[in-house]
Order: C-alpha cells, then structure tokens, then sequence
C-alpha cells in the first residue's frame, strides 16, 4: 500500500483509536483509485479543494465518520459515512450524482493491530483483503473514475510519394508505392498499337474508348482538301468534306482512326 505510510505519519497524532487506522487505509485506496477528499460533514465548507491528505476534524466523531470525495476528473463527488457497530465498520457510500449507494462491513479486528498504533510496519494487517474488499464492493459498483484522455500523438508526416494511395478517392496506382511509373513508349510507335485500350487509367493517355485525339499529344493536323502526298492530288477533297482515308498515313497522322467511335452529334444534319 505504497502512499500509505506517509498518510498514516501525518495522521498519526489524530489516531488513537482501531477504527481510525481503518479510515486511514479506506481513505487512502479511495486515493489510490481516483478520488481525493474535499472535507468532512455532509455540507461542503468554504475554500475546499481536492486532497490526497484526510481534512481537519476528520477524527471528531469515533462513531460516525463523514467524508466526502469528488473524483480527478470531476465526474463523481462521494459521501463516505462510516458507522460503527459494535467492533465492525459499516462502510456507506453514496454517489451524490447518480444515487447510486455501495457498502461493505468490515471488521476492525481483520485489518488493524489495536496494540500497536504507533508502528505503521505492524499496525495493519491483511491489507491486501482489505483492497479487495473495496475495490469489490465500493469501486466497481460505483464505477471507477475515467482516466484523463491522453495526448494524441502528433499527426505523421507524409511522404507525398510514398502515400498518394491513403485517399480513398484517388485511383489506385498501378505501380508499387514509392516507385516511378514506368516509361511507355510513345503512342505513335508502330508497337504501341492497342496499348491505350489495355491500360486507359495507367500512366499514358489516349485509346478508342479514352481520348481518341490523344489530347495528352498534341500533333499537327492534315487537311485533306490541300492533298495527301502520293495518294490525292490537291483539291481531290473539298473543303470541309466527312472524308475517310484510305490506308495508312504514316506516323505523322493525326485526327480518330476510322474504327473509333463516332463523336458526339456525328447525326446532327445541322453540323
């Protein structure tokens, strides 16, 4: 009962009888558990404040002791009335918020050598049944006070690299965290024909289902009215004319391959 031998040396000129070394040890493990005392009585006195010490005149009555507690985190305030029946104690303890009431009997005898008052090392006895006692009978029916809330640690800093994926709204990589994305050859290459189609979200742009002008690559256009070399001689086309070529254009093409789909409003007469 680490604490309690401190208590019982500042106590110990107000103790003079078994009873009063209970209260002490009752005292304290309502300490120990989260409670501190506000004085004695059943009216709350001016300039009070919480103590882990027992208050002045907390001895005055051999038969009835009253003290009252209120808890670290001020949600509970306690009424102790420990009455004296014969060589027992009957501990009464009301929580003054919620009505709630708890009492234990104990016998003085169990726990405290009345010959020896004056010897902390030997006045008690059993203590560790008297802890049980009223952590069983006083502390879990009335409920233990709530710990303070701990500091939250601080916020983790975070790689921009190495954590794009923690937004749930993002579309997933498909790439390893922490990695670049893979260099794919260009869109006009001979031997990246169809890639676009296979991977539309992955890191290149463009294919038949998304952005079929590969928006993401601008490249010159080519107005058939003015002539295709060595396939249409100027003027073959007018100006203006729906025109699908025939064979193909060499890497330099630009404009929707014929097999894409149609752009919107393609049946708009008015276009």
């Amino acid at each position: 009962m680490a604490g309690l031998e401190l208590l019982y040396a500042w106590a110990r000129a107000a103790v003079s009888r078994p009873q009063d070394a209970l209260i002490c040890g009752v005292h304290w493990e309502l300490v120990r558990h989260g409670y501190r005392c506000l004085g004695a009585g059943d009216q709350p006195g001016p300039d009070e404040r919480k103590s882990e010490l027992l208050p002045a005149g907390w001895e005055a009555n051999k038969e009835v002791y009253t003290l009252r507690y209120k808890s670290v985190d001020d949600a509970r305030e306690l009424l102790l009335k420990a009455i004296m029946v014969e060589d027992s104690m009957i501990l009464n303890i009301m929580d003054c918020s919620s009505q709630k009431v708890a009492d234990v009997t104990l016998a003085v005898a169990d726990y405290v050598n009345p010959e020896h008052l004056d010897d902390f090392h030997r006045v008690y006895k059993n203590t560790e049944e008297l802890r049980t006692r009223i952590a069983s009978g006083i502390i879990a029916p009335l409920g233990a006070p709530t710990e303070k809330a701990k500091k939250e640690p601080e916020a983790k800093k975070k790689d921009p690299e190495l954590h794009q994926d923690d937004d749930p709204l993002r579309v997933p990589h498909h790439h390893p965290a922490g990695t670049r994305a893979p260099s794919w050859p260009s869109p006009l290459s001979p031997f990246a024909v169809g890639g676009e189609d296979l991977d539309p979200f992955g890191g290149r742009t463009g294919g038949m289902i998304v952005d079929p002008l590969r928006s993401g690559f601008p490249q010159p256009g080519i107005d058939p009215s003015s002539g295709i070399p060595g396939r249409l001689p100027p003027g073959a086309v007018p100006p203006g004319a729906r025109f699908d070529p025939f064979g193909p254009l060499g890497a330099g093409r630009s404009g929707p391959d014929p097999d894409h789909l149609p752009p919107p409003g393609y049946d708009d007469m008015f276009m």
